[in-house]
């Protein structure tokens, strides 16, 4: 998978421009030993790292989500996301979708022809999502129709539009997958049509459970989707499945925060920018949870004073809501928890997962406590999440004190623990336990800003609100959502007024509440 990944990386140059013609000079000019044709597998490689790979990002830009999900702290200048400033988004995800089309043109049978199809609903299903999930209404029916229709300003569809969309899309993917036949040009799963089929049902779920407030909505249909697709769809099976970029020694290939080979650049990780944050370590500590000492490395100063590397009390959290100033001066002091050493040290840590098999299991969690699912006890399927979790972080972790402080996960400790934190309480409460499993399982892992999006579904975990750090206007409050991209203000302004006023009664601000949230 890695050599191929390799190969289809290099190869995405030759998608900056699809010519239809040569002209002479082209012609004379064109070098033998270098690909001048698109074909079906190098756009697939193309669609494919859109979703991974783009969102994923390396060094500072690896971190951001995390900053706004509240993991961790920056110490290099006041960061927005840390203090819930947001600002505009862009819609750079659904241009890239234009590359679609000629994808399953290329196609060279009629079954991998399906699989392109597929693949290409499943891409658009995924990036319409992220970007209604950040601002509300979208262009969606007429988006990215320039070429074939001759749309240039497409209009904005209505929130619940755009989900019957994505379900629909979803529900072809399944449907042509199942048809289609191993296709070339994917650095995931190597073009299984089976593993695709599993991560486009299971990313359904997802998409339906952040529909949890329209279950009574007679076109969504949000429990019925959901129970078929758990009775009579494949779901992804273990974290194999996971929809996850893996990492090598090759240039350009490091895992994203690695500081590794020498030279390659990464002054983020040498100036000790990252603070760990109490909300990821305090429940780590008060559940005697091993992933703590997998996730972070010991405060200098606490060592020094003879607190063992195995004490849970060697790792102090700092408040992401802090004044800046005070943060800066435990960085200073060195007293505080970092991101483990195995995160820089090894160029192939762990692969990054946008879904992952744990995502699905807390998922099947919830929608058991809230009674959509029955057959399986909802503490069956938390316990999985947990155990998921455990064993790929100590699968992905070589066997040295610097990586797990001397608190090895094995087998017994993994099977025993989700027993410890048994699921008890209101249903609510519950909830909450599974939404604080799911986000420690997401940490540095997860598709883009989905703890933060967890947060505002949800209300957990909890974020502390500082009114006199809090960069959303107005102070008291935290922000709920992007604003519309400034390049829809200059080139599609119309329609574009058209959405603010029919949703937010004409204002683009941070905290308007959106059609999905009421």
């Amino acid at each position: 998978m890695k050599s191929k990944f390799l190969k289809y990386t290099l190869l995405l140059s030759v998608l900056i421009s699809i010519s239809s013609g040569c002209s002479k000079f082209e012609a004379i000019n064109t070098n033998p030993n270098s690909t001048t044709e698109v074909n079906s597998a190098m756009l697939a490689t193309s669609m494919i790292l859109s979703i991974t790979r783009s969102d994923i990002s390396t060094t500072k830009a690896f971190m951001q989500p995390f900053l706004l999900g509240k993991y961790l702290t920056w110490g290099e200048g006041q960061e927005g996301f840390q203090y819930n400033r947001i600002n505009r988004t862009d819609f750079d995800r659904i241009t890239v979708l234009r590359n679609i089309t000629p994808m399953e043109n290329y196609a060279t049978s009629d079954a991998l022809r399906k699989s392109y199809q597929a693949l290409g609903h499943f891409v658009r299903a995924w990036q319409f999502f992220i970007s209604t999930m950040q601002v509300g209404d979208i262009p969606y029916t007429e988006a990215v129709k320039g070429e074939s229709a001759g749309i240039l300003q497409p209009k904005y569809d209505t929130q619940k539009t755009v989900f019957l969309g994505i379900l629909d899309e979803l529900d072809q993917a399944n449907a042509l997958f199942a048809q289609g036949a191993t296709f070339e040009g994917d650095p995931i799963f190597a073009g299984s049509t089976e593993k695709w089929r599993r991560l486009t049902n299971s990313f359904q779920l997802h998409v339906l459970m952040n529909l949890y407030k329209k279950t009574t909505d007679a076109d969504l249909k949000v429990i019925d989707r959901f129970k078929d697709i758990v009775a009579n769809r494949l779901l992804m099976r273990d974290y194999n499945d996971n929809f996850a970029l893996a990492y090598n020694a090759t240039a350009g290939q490091n895992y994203p925060w690695s500081d590794v080979p020498a030279g390659s650049g990464n002054s983020f990780v040498k100036s000790n920018y990252t603070m760990l944050s109490n909300v990821l370590l305090e429940p780590l500590k008060v559940t005697n949870d091993r992933r703590l000492f997998y996730y972070a490395k010991p405060s200098a100063i606490k060592i020094t004073a003879g607190v063992s590397q195995s004490d849970k009390a060697a790792y102090p959290g700092v408040e992401p809501s802090d004044a800046f100033s005070a943060l800066q001066t435990i960085r200073v002091g060195k007293d505080y928890a970092d991101i483990n050493n195995r995160y820089t040290n090894l160029v192939n840590a762990e692969p990054v997962g946008v879904f992952n098999y744990w995502d699905l299991q807390f998922i099947l969690a919830e929608a058991t406590l809230r009674g959509w699912i029955s057959g399986t006890a909802a503490q069956t399927y938390y316990a999985n999440g947990i155990k998921s979790s455990m064993t790929f972080i100590a699968a992905n972790t070589p066997d040295l004190a610097d990586y797990h402080h001397n608190m090895k996960m094995d087998a017994t400790y993994i099977d025993t623990f989700p027993a410890t934190v048994a699921l008890a309480g209101t249903t609510d409460q519950q909830i909450g336990q599974v939404i604080a499993q799911k986000y420690v399982a997401s940490f540095l892992q997860g598709n883009k800003y989905q703890s933060w999006f967890e947060n505002r579904r949800t209300g957990y975990p909890v974020f502390k609100l500082n009114t006199s750090t809090n960069l959303n206007t107005p102070s008291t409050s935290l922000p709920l959502r992007w604003m519309y991209p400034s390049n829809e203000l200059s080139y599609n302004s119309v329609n574009l007024a058209a959405a603010i006023a029919s949703q937010y009664g004409g204002n683009d601000d941070n905290n308007q509440i959106m059609w999905l949230l009421k």
